[in-house]
């Protein structure tokens, strides 16, 4: 165990441990108390999906402008993909995406595209387009954009329609 905080008050020195405290007094023959330190409770955050609407209307309309004008003559102008270029849509897509966090499409797409001058989209752009890839792949839109941190994405996850 690790020793993580120690307070010594007047007679009594308090150890958290494991996130656990434990009261010791000082004295000889004191009591000694373990009760739940609640600043070492970690509350679990509810998993999310793509489903829980976590990228703006707004927000995918810029990613279509951006997706048509860049990625579109590799991927099609509906997502389908052209030769070696894979669909961002369908079964395909779902198959591919399904179970993934966000932030692995968003860090593909910021780092290696376009194919013909990778790395040139800025963060926010590529989660704009990575909106518009989700928003066609009938993920619903909400109040919230997307945002262009991938450690923020890592917890999200893809959960496609197919």
């Amino acid at each position: 165990m690790i020793l993580t905080r120690v307070v010594v008050l007047a007679f009594a020195a308090t150890y958290v441990v494991s996130g656990f405290s434990r009261t010791v007094a000082v004295v000889s023959g004191g009591p000694i108390r373990l009760k739940p330190d609640p600043t070492h409770l970690a509350t679990p955050q509810a998993a999310r999906t793509t489903k829980d609407a976590v990228f703006t209307a707004e927000q995918a309309r810029r990613g279509e402008v951006l997706y048509q004008f860049i990625c579109a003559t590799c991927h099609g102008p509906a997502l389908s993909g052209i030769e070696a270029a894979p669909p961002l849509a369908g079964t395909t897509f779902s198959a591919s995406w399904s179970g993934a966090p966000v932030s692995d499409l968003f860090e593909r797409i910021r780092i290696s595209m376009p194919q013909d001058k990778p790395g040139s989209l800025g963060r926010q752009q590529a989660a704009d387009v990575v909106a518009y890839i989700l928003s066609f792949n009938k993920a619903p839109a909400g109040p919230t954009e997307l945002p262009g941190d991938a450690d923020v994405l890592k917890a999200i996850t893809i959960a496609t329609a197919q």
